[in-house]
């Protein structure tokens, strides 16, 4: 088993709850209602996630909330 980076993206819901995603894993999410449980499952998927597929090549850049009208 070889080390691998990911980066993991974590919000918080309108109903309080956190859910991460992985950008470069397809459909590689969870949500839990705090954070070292998030964590803890955030992990759990992404080593799933990688037994089935090859993360995509992406470099973090930078995370920007932007606020439209709409």
């Amino acid at each position: 088993m070889k080390r691998q980076k990911v980066t993991v993206l974590i919000e918080q819901d309108e109903d309080g709850y956190y859910v991460a995603s992985i950008p470069a894993l397809r459909s590689c999410y969870t949500q839990a209602k705090t954070l070292p449980v998030l964590r803890k499952r955030i992990a759990e998927v992404i080593k799933l996630c990688l037994v089935h597929e090859k993360p995509a090549k992406q470099q973090f850049v930078a995370v920007e909330q932007m606020e439209i009208m709409a």
